[in-house]
């Protein structure tokens, strides 16, 4: 009897009835290679969403910070940075435009919490090298995550082309 995956009996019974047990590989395709298992980070998988609610709750929860430790603006500025540069890590990279849209709206927000209305203008004018520099760490970090996307998705398109182009020469006519 020819294995399909596609078939109308219980995959695992027999045509006599009786329970089969399907092969399974020896174990992880790490441990067949032999290949070393090395720590990552986790994969990205913040929507655009996510990526605005993460940058918001952080750049909240650091101002009350920095209002607790008295004002300090250079604290605030280097949080700033490192929040926008974890959400253009992590959002996904169909959400990539994302996080430099939603890192100097999560820094005025959090500027908005501590210092009130009146004073977030006043605040943004004089934190500005802090906005800039988070919005564009985003921004490059966003960029360089695209472009591998583009690239991973040209090289496998010209290496399904080569497949492709050999399994033809390989086929008597």
């Amino acid at each position: 009897m020819e294995h399909s995956t596609h078939t109308i009996r219980h995959p695992r019974l027999s045509s006599a009835g009786v329970r089969t047990r399907v092969p399974r590989p020896a174990g992880p395709p790490a441990a067949r290679a032999g290949a070393r298992r090395r720590r990552r980070l986790p994969r990205p998988r913040l929507t655009g969403l996510g990526c605005g609610v993460l940058a918001l709750a952080g750049m909240v929860s650091w101002a009350r910070l920095c209002e607790l430790l008295g004002g300090v603006p250079a604290l605030y500025g280097t949080l700033f940075v490192a929040t926008a540069g974890a959400t253009a890590l992590w959002v996904r990279p169909a959400d990539l435009i994302c996080a430099p849209i939603a890192a100097p709206i999560a820094f005025a927000a959090g500027l908005i919490t501590t210092e009130g209305l009146v004073a977030t203008v006043t605040e943004l004018a004089l934190r500005a090298p802090w906005l800039f520099a988070g919005t564009l760490l985003a921004t490059l970090i966003a960029l360089a995550r695209k472009a591998l996307v583009l690239l991973r998705r040209r090289l496998a398109g010209a290496r399904r082309a080569a497949n492709a182009g050999r399994t033809a020469r390989r086929r008597p006519s």
